[in-house]
């Protein structure tokens, strides 16, 4: 399961970074349009995914978890 979750986080992250890359270029805005919502999905899954399987989540020591944006 591990495994599995790592390679969708990998695909996801590559997907993300080719969308970015794809921004830097010259685009209509209909195809602009598109690729920022794909990037919006795209990271959007990738943050549900590495949430479901990294559920822990770390903040500096010293510094409370509202402070960093990690409280829920």
């Amino acid at each position: 399961m591990l495994d599995e979750n790592l390679a969708r986080i990998r695909a996801h992250r590559n997907n993300i970074h080719r969308y970015r890359r794809l921004l830097k270029t010259k685009l209509s805005q209909l195809e602009r349009h598109f690729i920022e919502r794909r990037l919006a999905e795209e990271t959007s899954a990738l943050d549900a995914l590495t949430a479901a399987t990294f559920p822990v989540g770390f903040h500096p020591s010293g510094m409370p978890a509202e402070a960093t944006g990690m409280a829920r």
